[in-house]
This record gives C-alpha cells, sequence and structure tokens, in this order.
C-alpha cells in the first residue's frame, strides 16, 4: 500500500479526561483482534501539548499503539493535515514511525522503541554524533518533489501566533502576573521587526527542517546505536541554522529549563562539524564554514525563545495540561532580551 495515501479515519473524538476509554475505542477499531480484557495502558507524561497513551495487550508489549489526543485548541498552532502528511513522507524514506489512524482530535500510530534524551545524554558524544548526522539527513530530504520555497515557513507561523496570542487575561491575577512578567505587545512586535530584518540578511539555507527538535522528541535506541525524530507538529521548509540553533536552547530541559546547559562553542563547533560532513557529504569540512555556521546559529536561537515565547503565551491561554506557560515563555523572552545584544552584535 502507498504509505501516502490516506489512512483510516475514525469519526471518535475522545475526551482528555477520559483518555483510557476512548483509547479503548480507538483499539476496537484498529485491532480487533487483541483481548479487550487483557489490555494495559501507560499514560506518558512528558509532553505539554497533548496527552499521549500507550495501550497493548499482555506479552505484546512491542507491538504497542500510541494514541494522541490532541491539546486543547492546539489547531490554532498546528497545521494538522500538515502534520500527519510529514509523518507519511518520514516514514516512507524510513526517518520515524508509521501512522495507523487518525481521528477526530488526534492519532493512533507506531511506538518505536527506545528512551528520550535527557540533558545528559543530549551532550554524550555517543549520542550528539547520531543527531547531528539525522538532522542532516532530514535537511538533505526534498519530499515534495517541488521547489524549495524560498521563504522560511517561520515568519508566517510567528505572525499567526502574535495576532493571535493574549493580549491581556480576563482573569485579574493571571493580568496582574502577565503584565509584571511580560513586555507589552509594543514592545514584542517592534523587537520581532527588528530580528526578521536582521536574520533574513543572513541569507541562511532553507531546508525541510523538523523545528521542534526537544528532549521529548529524540528517540536513542543504544541496541541499535541509533536515534529517531518524532512528533513532527512544527515541520516544514525552514532556516537550516534555525532547527540546529532550536535543538540547542533544548539543552536546557523543559520543565525546570536551565539555559546554563545551552551548550558551549566547543560542543557547538564539534556538533556542527559533525552535522557538516553529513550534510555536504565530505570528510573534512573547512573550519571557516563550521565558524559561519556557528555564528548564524547562534542569531537564530534569538528567534527560538521568541517564538516559544509567545506560543507560551497562547497556551497559558487554552491549555488544559498542568504546567505554567505564562512563566515557561518570561523565560524564553528573557532569554531573548538578555543575549539579544551579545549575539546579534557578533560579525559574520
Amino acid at each position: 500500500m502507498d504509505q501516502l495515501c490516506e489512512e483510516q479515519h475514525l469519526d471518535i473524538t475522545i475526551d482528555e479526561s477520559e483518555i483510557v476509554d476512548g483509547a479503548k475505542e480507538i483499539i476496537k477499531k484498529i485491532r480487533p483482534t487483541w483481548p479487550l480484557d487483557k489490555l494495559h495502558f501507560k499514560i506518558f507524561t512528558d509532553g505539554i501539548t497533548n496527552k499521549l497513551i500507550g495501550v497493548w495487550y499482555s506479552e505484546h508489549y512491542n507491538e504497542m499503539v500510541l494514541v494522541r489526543v490532541y491539546g486543547h485548541k492546539t489547531d490554532l498552532l498546528i497545521d494538522r493535515k500538515d502534520e500527519t502528511r510529514n509523518i507519511r513522507v518520514l516514514n516512507k524514506v524510513g526517518f520515524t514511525h508509521s501512522i495507523y489512524a487518525t481521528f477526530n482530535n488526534g492519532l493512533a500510530y507506531q511506538f518505536i522503541e527506545g528512551n528520550i534524551l535527557t540533558t545528559e545524554t543530549v551532550r554524550s558524544p555517543d549520542i550528539y554524533v547520531l543527531v547531528a548526522k539525522r538532522m542532516a539527513q532530514m535537511h538533505r530530504l526534498k519530499p515534495d518533489d517541488t521547489e524549495i520555497p524560498k521563504d522560511a515557513c517561520i515568519w508566517k507561523k510567528l505572525e499567526k501566533f502574535m495576532e493571535i496570542m493574549p493580549k491581556e487575561f480576563l482573569d485579574v491575577t493571571k493580568q496582574t502576573r502577565f503584565e509584571k512578567i511580560i513586555k507589552p505587545f509594543g514592545v514584542l512586535k517592534q523587537e520581532y521587526e527588528a530580528l526578521k530584518k536582521e536574520l533574513i540578511n543572513l541569507n541562511n539555507e532553507v531546508v525541510f527542517a523538523h523545528n521542534d527538535l526537544l528532549l521529548g522528541n529524540v528517540l536513542y535506541n543504544e541496541k541499535k546505536m541509533s536515534v529517531t525524530f518524532i512528533d513532527f507538529e512544527y515541520t516544514g521548509y525552514n532556516y537550516q541554522a534555525y532547527d540546529i540553533a532550536n535543538h540547542f536552547a533544548e539543552f536546557a530541559g523543559i520543565d525546570n529549563p536551565d539555559y546554563s546547559l545551552y551548550p558551549e562553542e566547543q560542543l557547538q563547533k564539534a556538533w556542527l562539524n559533525i552535522y557538516l560532513q553529513e550534510y555536504n557529504n565530505v570528510k573534512c569540512v573547512p573550519q571557516n564554514e563550521i565558524n559561519l555556521l556557528y555564528l548564524q546559529v547562534n542569531k537564530f536561537v534569538l528567534l527560538s525563545h521568541f517564538f516559544w515565547g509567545c506560543w507560551g503565551l497562547i497556551q497559558s491561554e487554552h491549555s488544559t495540561i498542568d504546567f505554567d506557560f505564562l512563566e515557561y515563555a518570561a523565560i524564553r523572552f528573557n532569554e531573548y532580551f538578555k543575549w539579544k545584544e551579545e549575539y546579534l552584535k557578533t560579525k559574520l
């Protein structure tokens, strides 16, 4: 069967608070032979966008089906048709899991064995070499047999975020806190315009990028010495340096992000060397190429902080997940303002 044809779509909507019952309904449809009285369920709690549950039956753990229920109002942030198409495209070339079915507010897909990265393992040479190579291989893909667009998807996406992000909150306590920890919208808009102008002038290459390579979106399989990327909600044609910078920013972790863990120059350059060898298919990369990409990456990390700051504000208004999105937005904007002068004044 052609992987790019539509998978089964189920007219089922899962209630976020009844995720086990909902997952059981999905299993009845896509795995009709599974014994319902022997099903096991595991709720994964790493994600802060969607709810995820694994379902399998006794002695068949490796056949687990993952059922992902989209977070409340995340359709404001994510084009779900693009997401499922990206998964199919990447599955076809052996990059990620397959989709078994979509349903009204989520999808069911293949379980892949592996451990998500931690703030320690992401820095381990055995692992970061695999990540750098995998990202380079993804960036070389030309999945649509169409011309690569000249414009990166980030600007349109971020401009939409800025349009829909809350400018004030009805809840008085939240509003007071919002005013205290987030700069006024007028200031953020000005910053955005200046940053866009600066970064467009870098003429960085546009590639097929993941755009959300946080620690939880990389699965490391020690037995196979391989990494698999998952969650392609933000995947699209974007700046090469943005995708790398966004991954480097994620070295800090999510729950209590610690940006002192942002990779130092030596680690970044070692990582970029591996990446460029794979991306350009060469054994030796001239130092000036590594230096150039290094400087671009550290300018684009500002855009990553800004993007996820806006995202955090939208989530703080709509998400039902127990996470302090307003605080997260403030942390990302603070990082942006902290490094803006230093990174932007660095000359190529």
